[in-house]
């Protein structure tokens, strides 16, 4: 039988996905994790509302959803104060990543990133065979200079910043942000992951402009709304910008449980600020509990906390697989120096138990 006729960017790929998610490892292990705390999910779930409203539209589900995602694009856009036309509803951001990458990035081309930031981006710009061009974090952050620099050298297609971040929950204020957007010529698109914006201080996120016609901003209902597995986000840009992903992305992949769902939760601001506050308490309980075994809680702006265990890579490895072997799921930074931490996300009061009985025996064996 004649080889199948793969393109020339997917042949040589690796069959690897970014994550291994929990499930497969708790295939792997034979049991069911005690706490789930690595994968920044909200473990308080959504509004009740939204579930409301979701279980109301499962009996629709025989129709197709609405491929314009017209209800859920006109809230979004009253809740923003831009106009729908500004407006990408997708089915989370790592599509919206996809799209973003695919409208804009052929191979060769060169993309800009910090070496460390969130690794789907960086599987799709390899998926479409893009070049990445990675600059280091400064202090536990991604760097604006650094990456400035670097789309000077480079007039690279994208350049991806997130804030706050993933892995290491830091952020930049919005005078920070808006310097960086100023900073990139109009040949360069930007993108402005923003998907833990709902945890960050006041002050964070730079206003809304969506005359400019290279920036693009995402946000989800994965984080704070506890959509993950519904699969909704969204992102922010100029008209035509906006339009054009109309030309590439699956125009029924939003489905209608998930587009009832966020306007339910889109709605209930009561129920997100208990959710933000509720994520603050149990960032301090995660810190409390790292310091007070010697581990020390970097500050965050997300639903996580990243601590550093005081060594390298593979010690913090070997304190992640003390508690995973223990039931506790959880995740770390992949690329050093930030892979000296580990990530611990915000959890119930049970599960934080579970963790800080877990953390000590994880440690001793690590060592």
């Amino acid at each position: 039988m004649s080889d199948l006729r793969y393109t020339s960017v997917c042949a040589p790929l690796p069959a690897l996905v970014p994550f291994v998610g929990p499930e497969a490892q708790e295939r792997a292990r034979g049991e069911r994790f005690k706490a789930r705390i690595g994968a920044n999910e909200s473990v308080f779930g959504p509004s009740p509302r939204a579930v409301a409203a979701m279980a109301a539209a499962a009996a629709d589900c025989w129709m197709y959803c609405d491929p314009e995602n017209h209800d859920v694009k006109a809230a979004l856009a009253t809740h923003l104060g831009v106009a729908p036309a500004n407006v990408v509803v997708g089915e989370g951001i790592d599509s919206l990543f996809g799209y973003t990458v695919r409208l804009f990035v052929e191979p060769g081309d060169a993309v800009v990133t910090s070496l460390g930031a969130y690794p789907t981006f960086n599987f799709h710009v390899t998926g479409y065979g893009g070049r990445l061009v990675t600059v280091p974090y400064v202090a536990d952050r991604e760097d604006p200079a650094s990456l400035i620099a670097a789309v000077r050298r480079e007039r690279p297609k994208l350049v991806f910043f997130a804030n706050p971040d993933n892995p290491m929950g830091s952020w930049w204020p919005a005078d920070a942000v808006q310097a960086l957007i100023d900073a990139i010529p109009e040949e360069t698109v930007l993108v402005l992951d923003e998907a833990y914006g709902e945890f960050a201080p006041a002050g964070t996120a730079p206003r809304l402009d969506v005359t400019r016609p290279n920036v693009i901003r995402y946000r989800t209902f994965s984080k704070a709304y506890g959509m993950a597995g519904a699969r909704i986000a969204y992102a922010i840009a100029e008209e035509r910008l906006a339009r054009s992903f109309d030309k590439i992305r699956n125009h029924f992949s939003v489905n209608r449980i998930a587009q009832a769902g966020a306007l339910a939760a889109l709605a209930d601001r009561a129920y997100l600020a208990d959710v933000v506050a509720r994520v603050a308490a149990a960032r301090d309980r995660i810190g409390a509990i790292g310091r007070a075994h010697g581990l020390s809680p970097l500050p965050s702006a997300t639903n996580f906390v990243t601590m550093d265990c005081g060594g390298d890579g593979a010690y913090a490895k070997r304190i992640l697989d003390g508690l995973i072997a223990r039931g506790v799921f959880v995740r770390m930074p992949g690329v050093a120096p930030l892979n000296r931490c580990i990530r611990v996300s915000a959890g119930t009061a049970r599960d934080l138990d579970i963790f800080a009985e877990a953390l000590p025996a994880a440690i001793a064996a690590a060592r």
